[in-house]
């Protein structure tokens, strides 16, 4: 191959230069329309209510209007994936959640998409516990009694979850693999249908997020025996945690983050996480979301990729040890 005429090679390097340029320029003036939150669930429910919590008030720091886009489907897969082939630009972010960043690769290996793979984190949004309810009936006033129960009587105790695989089952087979008890899963179409069997006493338990069972543990309907994460809810601080109540160590959070296609560049994945970390900083930020049973979090980029790797590693073994399947 011969060499570049001299007029060939100032035109190359010329159009580089203007490119480069023009790459900086676009850095420096980003954003410069209104950015796109994928949510990977339908309107209404507490992912979506966050996104449109953050949405609002990171349009403030941003200067830009941040509008919420629900892509529900398959469990978070659809949503996720069209977040992940989006352009890596800054203008396409995605609230990822426990369930779709961590329990779906551990469940799943034909996922069309892969966290390490296929997204940037930008930062933690919000974190919250599970709750451990039973009913009434139940002969258990603490955790310990609960697992004294189960042990005298393997099978006999049933647990409600939202669905197989779903963040309900993880962590109650997260807590029977840390206390050896053997008690029966009976999964449903949802949250909402399991408590109201919970509730009946056609099931014995549930891990829970909170908003939906504590109103029923404030009115007695159930019992609250414990928090699943390291410290005690803001929600609920006169429940203590698992771990307080005798099972060392146990810390499950639910958790939800924003973050942007991969190969974005490092300086507009940079001032992304400043946007966030400024927007959660705001005035009545933790008001809301602690209405939501939501712990404002934050934090950078790489401790957000590393939970996640910490995450998906944890929920595999689950997911192997219990021997979950899904279809």
């Amino acid at each position: 191959m011969g060499k570049l005429p001299a007029v060939g090679l100032f035109v190359l390097v010329f159009a580089l230069a203007n490119q480069a340029d023009a790459q900086i320029k676009a850095v420096e003036e980003f954003p410069v329309r209104p950015l796109r939150l994928i949510v990977p669930f339908p309107p209404g429910g507490g992912n979506d209510t966050l996104a449109r919590i953050v949405g609002q008030r990171m349009s403030e720091t941003v200067g830009q209007q941040i509008v919420v886009d629900n892509r529900g489907g398959a469990g978070g897969v659809i949503g996720a994936t069209i977040a992940a082939g989006s352009a890596p630009d800054g203008y396409t972010l995605f609230l990822g959640s426990l369930g779709n960043l961590a329990h779906n690769p551990a469940l799943k290996a034909d996922l069309p998409y892969r966290p390490s793979r296929d997204f940037a984190p930008i930062s933690l949004l919000a974190t919250s516990s599970f709750l451990l309810a039973v009913h009434p009936t139940v002969a258990a006033k603490s955790v310990r009694e609960l697992i004294a129960l189960a042990k005298a009587s393997p099978g006999k105790l049933n647990y409600a979850s939202a669905g197989t695989g779903s963040s309900l089952h993880m962590t109650a087979e997260l807590f029977k693999h840390a206390t050896g008890t053997d008690i029966v899963h009976v999964p449903y179409k949802g949250t909402g249908p399991a408590i109201t069997d919970l509730i009946s006493g056609r099931v014995q338990l549930i891990f829970s997020t909170m908003p939906p069972v504590l109103p029923h543990v404030k009115s007695g309907k159930l019992r609250a025996l414990g928090v699943t994460s390291a410290n005690r809810a803001a929600a609920a601080p006169e429940v203590p945690t698992v771990a307080e109540a005798g099972v060392a160590g146990f810390d499950v959070s639910n958790w939800q983050g924003v973050l942007a296609p991969a190969k974005i560049s490092a300086a507009i994945l940079a001032r992304l996480n400043r946007a966030v970390l400024a927007t959660l900083k705001l005035p009545g930020m933790n008001e809301a979301l602690a209405a939501q049973g939501l712990e404002s979090a934050g934090g950078s980029s790489a401790q957000f990729a590393t939970l996640i790797k910490n995450e998906i590693a944890k929920y595999t073994q689950v997911v192997k040890a219990a021997g979950i399947k899904v279809d």
